[in-house]
């Protein structure tokens, strides 16, 4: 397997932080006019780029952020947004007409969290509801 320069180090430290080959080549010290092809070329190298997904691995796992404080989070920042307050004069006087605090960040979290929770997924049709009422019902059945 290869081993990397120092200077390879420093690019694939620097191309994971902006995604920005040449400005990565320059901040490794690489020095040329065409910066552009020394990125292609590094990039171009297996060893670089197992070194790039080897670093991005270990920062995804590094996380550890669990799926119930994604859920958690999720319905916190919908429920705040979707809550109602008052609106206020321009003098700062309750009008007594209420608003919802941000219902575009609210209705984003609960797409979010549909779609995080499996939600959208067309498993089955929606069965039709049978409406029962008190005048429909056997004293049987009661």
């Amino acid at each position: 397997m290869n081993k990397l320069t120092q200077q390879q180090k420093i690019f694939v430290s620097e191309y994971i932080k902006t995604l920005d080959g040449e400005q990565s080549a320059e901040k490794a010290g690489y020095k040329s006019k065409d910066l552009k092809r020394i990125s292609r070329e590094l990039l171009s190298k297996d060893s670089i780029i197992k070194e790039i997904n080897r670093q991005l691995t270990q920062q995804i796992t590094s996380l550890c952020v669990n799926k119930g404080y994604v859920v958690q989070k999720l319905l916190h920042i919908a429920e705040f947004s979707l809550e109602e307050e008052d609106i206020l004069d321009k003098e700062g006087c309750i009008t007594g007409k209420k608003k919802l605090r941000d219902t575009s960040a609210g209705l984003k979290a609960l797409e979010n969290l549909c779609k995080y929770l499996g939600f959208n997924k067309e498993e089955e049709p929606y069965k039709q509801a049978k409406i029962i009422t008190i005048s429909n019902l056997d004293d049987g059945k009661i």
